[in-house]
């Protein structure tokens, strides 16, 4: 049987709706919090610093998680790890709606957090290998529709729950979707990964969680805490040094946890640069923006989020058109003109103002966000596609893993980059002026990017290998 006639969609299109419906929820769940936090701070009686572990705490476990993915998926079978997985997110859902106090709340946010981690690679998994390589893009592609839907309308749906009802709200309306997704896995979903029952090594996953863990925290405080707290460099050279020797380890074993060897692929490894390059720059400036229009344009929370609300949707509706188009055309030139239109478009906010139009960064926000899509999912797929069948679960969760990474790492530059360049006897001007420096290393950031796109081609060394 030829490989384009293993997977029919159409047959098989419930079960991609599960994967689908799994991705939306666990991703959805992470964008509701964010409006939530100052109810639950005033139903609690938390204090600003304490609550943020709820956010914190989410991103720190599902970055540890994450690396793991691979091994749990040549472990167990892809049925029983899906089912484990959205069990553990269900449960963690379901004590963070009825907890009565913060310690309990916080018990429940690690337990989604841990099935979340696991949920992201595993389901890419499985799509990598439900479809035949001429189609993926395809699938990616609604893949990342529903990627870019779910934080769009998450802040809305948030808002107007918290403002019509309780906070636990957030909570009480994923859980029912959980459960369903839940029962009908088990009836639809079939084993699609082989099985190659490696060893635990427990040293592997102590540095592992120790390494990224520790970067990932010491990033996410640079913002709070500033480059040079004392806090900030010591996990980071914790973070640094734990993950030499993981990586050193990994090398080594028979049978690693996570296989960095899938970086002598160079496209994989461009093709992940590329997504972590972009990444950084979309996460960044979704932080930098909000901060620039309710402080310095004086917006709300939700007219903020209603700025951005048409780039999302723009971006999860030209998703499935640029799979379809990196089907049919491939890859490289995709990443070419989208980088390019990235970083043309990311050139119009360095000239912000206190006076600059609502529409102005709506349309142009909605331009990158085109231009976010046409390299996002392309570059997932084209990197994931020139790994063997074996090394798919380590290229997903690799993938994944650097992608959270450069989000944290993007985050505390650009916003350290607008505090320092920022003026600070200008006012308002002064502090705009900061935006705009940090939106000009954006730019610069994007055209590198742009020219290291020009190494990429379609991975003739791998059809060489295959017909070998």
């Amino acid at each position: 049987m030829a490989e384009s006639e293993k997977f029919n969609l159409g047959k098989n299109m419930p079960l991609f709706i599960v994967l689908l419906s799994g991705a939306f929820i666990t991703i959805l769940n992470q964008t509701l919090l964010g409006t939530a936090l100052p109810p639950i701070m005033k139903d609690l009686q938390l204090s600003n610093s304490t609550v943020q572990w709820l956010q914190s705490i989410f991103m720190l476990v599902n970055g540890i998680m994450i690396p793991v993915t691979a091994f749990f998926i040549e472990r167990f079978t892809s049925r029983q790890l899906f089912l484990s997985a959205m069990g553990i997110f269900t449960v963690g859902t379901l004590i963070c709606a009825i907890g009565p106090n913060f310690s309990i709340l916080l018990i429940g946010r690690i337990l989604q957090a841990a099935g979340a981690g696991i949920m992201m690679p595993l389901m890419q998994t499985i799509l990598f290998l439900l479809f035949p390589e001429e189609k993926r893009g395809t699938a990616m592609g609604l893949f990342g529709l529903v990627i870019a839907f779910a934080p769009a309308i998450g802040p809305t749906l948030s808002g107007i729950l918290v403002e019509f009802f309780t906070w636990r709200s957030v909570f009480y309306v994923i859980l029912p979707i959980a459960v369903v997704n839940i029962i009908t896995a088990y009836y639809l979903l079939s084993n699609v990964t082989e099985l190659t029952h490696p060893k635990l090594d427990k040293l592997s996953v102590l540095l592992s969680t120790v390494g990224f863990g520790g970067l990932l925290y010491s990033f996410s405080t640079v913002s709070e805490a500033g480059f040079t707290s004392l806090r900030v460099i010591i996990t980071l050279i914790i973070g640094v040094v734990t993950l030499y020797f993981f990586i050193k380890r990994q090398l080594k074993l028979k049978e690693p946890m996570l296989e960095f060897r899938v970086f002598n692929y160079n496209i994989f490894t461009i093709g992940t640069i590329l997504g972590m390059f972009v990444f950084a720059v979309m996460i960044a400036t979704n932080i930098i923006l909000p901060l620039y229009m309710q402080n310095m344009l004086q917006l709300t929370a939700l007219e903020s989020g209603l700025v951005l609300l048409p780039g999302a949707i723009v971006m999860g509706l030209m998703n499935p058109i640029t799979g379809y188009m990196f089907d049919k055309f491939g890859g490289k030139w995709l990443a070419r003109i989208g980088l390019l239109l990235l970083a043309l478009s990311t050139l119009p906010f360095t000239f912000l103002t206190s006076h600059t139009s609502v529409t102005y960064l709506t349309i142009m926000n909605s331009i990158r966000m085109v231009a976010i899509a046409m390299v996002m999912m392309p570059m997932t797929t084209l990197a994931i596609n020139q790994l063997p069948k074996q090394l798919i679960p380590h290229g997903t969760a690799m993938n994944n893993t650097f992608r959270q990474m450069a989000g944290a790492i993007g985050t505390a530059v650009f916003i350290t980059i607008m505090s320092l360049a920022a003026v600070s006897d200008g006012g308002a001007e002064g502090i705009i002026h900061g935006v705009n420096i940090s939106f000009i290393v954006a730019t610069i950031v994007t055209f590198l990017a742009f020219a290291l796109s020009f190494k990429l081609h379609e991975g003739p060394k791998k059809v060489k290998k295959m017909q070998s």
